[in-house]
């Protein structure tokens, strides 16, 4: 069904990847020209403005069902992410992307979000002694939900402390629904979670709402983590991603590992950073890995992402920056591999992993860097080697 798009980042990023530059006379060409493009829109959005996680799967399903029924290969580019889970790789559309990996010839390469200098993730561990997490909730917010990610054995008390020094009473580590209201402003959600089919982690679930009035109280919230019997200690915290909440609500001390997006921590994407081409290095937004808890390496590489210049709506060209604009660098570069093994019968295998492989042994990488690290995974796209690495 033919569909408008209204903000301009699916034009751009599709022109990335795989532009004919006709608009700028040949000048601002996408990575691969000469491919067809499918396109979904997801939609429509939640109350919230947001894409649901089945509008995601049902996207990626439809177009790998078209490529099986064309008989050709694809890469698919998702540039879209947000922070809500545990950043294992085994949530449900983690898990689901890992699956539809395994079907037919295709690669799906994810961006890694902007996340990486936002402060909305902080690590921690509770020992003997309680830990006290401090976070800003900024003016004129009508709604802020924070996660806690622990192991489901390890048995802590919640404290939670407002602005104005109300604290809450114990909270039993209970699988129910709670609700305490500080003052007469804000009303707090808490919800205690329990282990999934694909996910052992315990999730701790607050949301905090206007009481009476349109805002949660604005100021310095309090977590405050109390050990009861403790094994492992180790929590992650996240806030919604910055598209969601205003840029002062964060944490105080922020951690920058582990600001991936998801489901950019699926094990079998391609998982893609920024970098700035001009500066040669990383681009502060761009999230960061590793994976929680087993440490996956993610991103797997970066690719250009500050000042990228591509079509927009309407005619014409924009600049945009962020991960969405570096994921169809790495599309279109997967898009061209493909080409050269499976259609032109150079390696009708050359899909999924593979192409991964050929990606990070080709990616350049600085003699003065360990790799792979946090903020470059195997290092920085380099289209001509990973052709020249698959040619050996």
């Amino acid at each position: 069904m033919p569909s408008m798009d209204n903000n301009g980042h699916g034009t751009h990023v599709t022109s990335i990847a795989a532009g004919n530059g006709r608009g700028s006379g040949g000048r601002s060409l996408g990575v691969a020209p000469m491919s067809d493009i499918m396109v979904v829109k997801a939609g429509p959005v939640s109350e919230r403005g947001f894409i649901k996680t089945t509008q995601i799967m049902m996207g990626l399903s439809y177009l790998l069902q078209k490529a099986i029924e064309y008989d050709r290969p694809i890469a698919i580019n998702l540039s879209f992410g947000n922070n809500y889970g545990s950043h294992e790789g085994r949530a449900l559309l983690e898990t689901f992307i890992d699956d539809i990996s395994g079907l037919w010839k295709n690669v799906i390469v994810v961006g890694t979000g902007n996340e990486g200098s936002a402060g909305k993730h902080t690590h921690g561990v509770v020992t003997d002694q309680p830990v006290t997490v401090e976070f800003a909730i900024s003016a004129n917010e009508s709604n802020v939900n924070l996660q806690i990610w622990k192991s489901y054995a390890d048995l802590m008390r919640i404290f939670i402390i407002s602005p104005s020094g109300i604290e809450t009473i114990v909270l039993n580590n209970a699988l129910t629904r709670q609700v305490v209201n500080f003052g007469t402003q804000t009303k707090v959600l808490i919800f205690y979670g329990e282990p999934a089919p694909y996910n052992k982690a315990q999730e701790i679930y607050i949301e905090f709402l206007p009481l009476l009035g349109t805002y949660v109280e604005s100021g310095i919230w309090k977590i405050r983590l109390e050990p009861q019997d403790v094994i492992n200690g180790e929590f992650d915290m996240w806030l919604p991603a910055s598209e969601a909440v205003g840029r002062e609500t964060r944490f105080l001390n922020p951690t920058f590992r582990t600001t991936l997006t998801i489901p950019s921590t699926a094990a079998r994407a391609i998982t893609v950073g920024a970098y700035n081409s001009l500066l040669n290095s990383v681009a502060d937004f761009s999230g960061r890995g590793f994976t929680r808890l087993e440490r996956m390496v993610k991103p797997d590489i970066v690719a250009p992402g500050v000042n990228i210049v591509a079509a927009a709506p309407g005619g014409g060209y924009s600049t945009r920056s962020g991960t969405s604009m570096a994921t169809p660098f790495v599309t279109g570069a997967s898009a061209i591999l493909m080409e050269w093994g499976i259609v032109r019968g150079n390696d009708e295998y050359l899909y999924g992993e593979k192409i991964k492989a050929y990606l990070i042994a080709g990616a350049r990488r600085n003699p003065q860097t360990v790799y792979p690290n946090m903020n470059q995974g195997y290092g920085m796209l380099c289209l001509e080697e990973s052709l020249q690495r698959a040619a050996i």
